[in-house]
């Protein structure tokens, strides 16, 4: 990526030599010669919020700014990056979604994600932090930018205008309003769940802004609760991907004896998780982990991981992290330990299990989802 401040070599995370998607895109060079041709003055703190891969930090690494990530993967890359650069350690502050804010915000710099619910309870965390004299820019490509998301920044922070499109990408042009009645942040979210889906029916869950389908069960997991294993006594269960956690909640409460891990690579994820499971008062021992899938986890370790693997990374339609989480799943199990897969039908997700495990078996399915399983041999 070639800029004004330097030329950069960036990397997703983690790192795969096939990988053909770039660590940044149109929308991020727009926003950094925006910045360049205005002459805006990135003095005090300057805040990146949802830069995906660390291309915005790394390109303004000499002005010591502040990134706001939700995604581990986002963290670790932007590590690297920085690394690569040439950045010495502690010269960008990395934060998560979860971390306190900065106290004072002179330069916001939007990177916009793909959940409007997201975008909204950061600017909302962040907009006591604004003041009149801050620099906001937001940046995305046309199709992500809507006019609920110049709606958003209207309403909590302040007068808020779009640039002309370039390469398909557009910035968000905001002028903060301190005196903004701005209104409550409606994050998290917690609703009851319904009947009739096994040891969670009735039960609460609390979602954190982002997490997949936050305001109501979607209709995987309902069928992927209604069809889980049914052992008992003391064993290792993941749940891997946990979004909310309403699928590890439910084993934890029909199998008090079972030891439940919950993994996210989103930190809003796992917050959200460890407070479904905590909201139902669940008995036994549960831990939780923000990482790159089963990476941190011991081989042979797991008796059971349950998956509901993700089929996009940002705007891409990708398989890549689903044959990571099934890799990694086969490496963490124990010799007859069992991978459950939940999916649609149409992606073929049986043809990777029998090439991974050698089997797969289907547990249950309707026309638009399957249950499988695999067995580790």
């Amino acid at each position: 990526m070639t800029t004004v401040w330097g030329e950069f070599e960036l990397s997703r995370f983690p790192e795969d030599p096939r990988d053909r998607l770039r660590a940044w895109d149109a929308s991020d060079a727009y926003l950094l010669r925006h910045l360049a041709q205005e002459r805006i003055p990135l003095s005090g703190t300057v805040v990146v919020l949802g830069d995906r891969w660390g291309a915005l930090v790394t390109a303004l690494a000499e002005h010591g700014p502040v990134q706001i990530t939700d995604s581990f993967l986002s963290q670790e890359a932007t590590r690297a990056n920085l690394a690569r650069a040439g950045v010495e350690p502690g010269t960008v502050r990395l934060l998560t979604t979860q971390d306190p804010p900065p106290d004072r915000v002179d330069v916001l710099l939007v990177r916009v994600p793909k959940s409007l619910a997201l975008l909204e309870d950061q600017l909302q965390r962040l907009a006591p932090a604004v003041h009149e004299g801050t620099v906001v820019v937001g940046t995305g490509m046309v199709k992500e930018i809507h006019t609920s998301t110049l709606e958003l920044f209207e309403r909590i922070l302040g007068p808020t205008r779009t640039s002309l499109a370039e390469q398909k990408a557009r910035l968000i042009l905001c002028t903060p309003d301190p005196a903004l009645e701005r209104g409550a942040n409606p994050w998290p979210y917690s609703y009851a769940l319904p009947e009739g889906i096994g040891a969670v029916s009735g039960r609460t869950v609390v979602n954190h802004a982002g997490v997949f389908c936050a305001d109501r069960l979607d209709i995987g997991t309902r069928f992927f609760l209604q069809h889980l294993p049914a052992g008992r006594g003391p064993r290792r269960v993941v749940d891997l991907g946990c979004g909310n956690g309403v699928v590890g909640t439910a084993v934890a409460l029909a199998d008090p004896a079972a030891e439940v891990l919950f993994v996210d690579e989103s930190f809003q994820a796992v917050a959200s998780a460890e407070a479904t499971y905590k909201a139902n008062g669940v008995p036994g021992h549960a831990e939780f982990r923000v990482g790159d899938g089963l990476a941190g986890v011991a081989a042979g370790s797991v008796d059971v991981v349950l998956n509901n693997p993700p089929f996009h990374s940002h705007q891409a339609t990708t398989d890549a992290t689903a044959w990571r989480m099934f890799t990694g799943a086969r490496r963490a199990l124990r010799p007859g330990g069992e991978l459950w897969v939940i999916g649609n039908r149409h992606l073929g997700y049986h043809v990777k299990l029998r090439r991974l495990f050698g089997n797969s078996q289907l547990v249950a399915s309707d026309p638009k989802f399957v249950v499988l399983k695999a067995v580790k041999r």
